[in-house]
């Protein structure tokens, strides 16, 4: 299938040192060019060394040590060969506006160029993912228990669906294990257990791209970095008022910010 384009786009991958899209760095990035005009489409790729360590967690996922970027061109040496190819191209990847798009825009943005996104479309293949396979009630009730939702949003159907829903579940995967992206494995860890299913689906839940705030177990808002890791937000506040000062002077993600704001704001009132 040859894409319908009325300018080029850009598929682009990173690898870094962590996942922090303003404190990491990139340690590999590979690009695949597709032109408006056709043809084939034309490849990148680069190591880069980060001038910063590489985190034990981001290389047991990538595999790339420190060795193998030693002699590599540091990302201000390659950023004008990386600029020009993207050129004014379209961008995609996979998870890409949360992650590749923000740090390659800060890894730019220290060296004096603006990658501006404004004038482009961006293209993020895990959201067309997530939209055309539903996670509703409905395609549940589907995929699970081949039956369809008759009353949907009547309260009672609702449950008695919901409870289909389970059934089937523990049914389809009583003795299947969950393998992660990375290969790691948890044996069966969908039982007919009610502990067992709380602590397989309340896991924690980061808030925005740079990782900096998760829900704990208890829905509060907590930080995940520094001195007060794990501890709720609103409690750090409420004893340490000039962290909220100190968070909004450093380079954290506006999002992350916007969210503690609104926190500080919401006990100070």
């Amino acid at each position: 299938m040859e894409f319908n384009l009325n300018k080029d786009i850009v598929f682009f991958d990173l690898e870094a040192t962590g996942l922090s899209v303003i404190r990491d760095r990139i340690v590999q990035i590979a690009l695949v060019k597709y032109l408006n005009g056709g043809g084939e489409p034309i490849e990148k790729t680069l190591l880069i060394n980060p001038g910063i360590p590489i985190s034990q967690e981001a290389m047991s996922v990538h595999g790339i040590t420190p060795k193998d970027v030693a002699n590599k061109p540091t990302f201000a040496q390659v950023a004008g060969e990386l600029y020009d190819f993207i050129g004014d191209s379209d961008l995609g990847g996979y998870n890409s506006n949360r992650f590749d798009i923000p740090m390659l825009m800060e890894e730019f943005a220290r060296v004096g160029i603006v990658l501006d996104i404004s004038n482009r479309k961006l293209v993020d293949v895990q959201r067309i993912f997530y939209k055309m396979e539903p996670r509703t009630l409905r395609a549940a009730l589907k995929f699970y228990c081949d039956k369809e939702l008759v009353d949907a949003h009547d309260a009672l159907a609702d449950v008695r669906a919901t409870v289909d829903v389970l059934k089937g579940q523990l049914e389809r995967y009583k003795d299947v294990d969950l393998v992660d992206e990375d290969g790691n494995v948890t044996p069966t860890p969908v039982k007919n257990d009610m502990k067992a299913l709380h602590d397989f689906v309340n896991d924690l839940r980061f808030l925005e791209p740079t990782q900096k705030l998760k829900m704990n177990s208890d829905g509060e808002i907590v930080f995940s970095f520094g001195k007060y890791n794990n501890q709720p937000v609103k409690d750090v506040f409420k004893k340490d008022p000039n962290y909220h000062n100190w968070i909004q002077k450093m380079e954290f993600s506006t999002l992350m910010k916007q969210i503690v704001k609104r926190i500080y704001k919401e006990i100070n009132d």
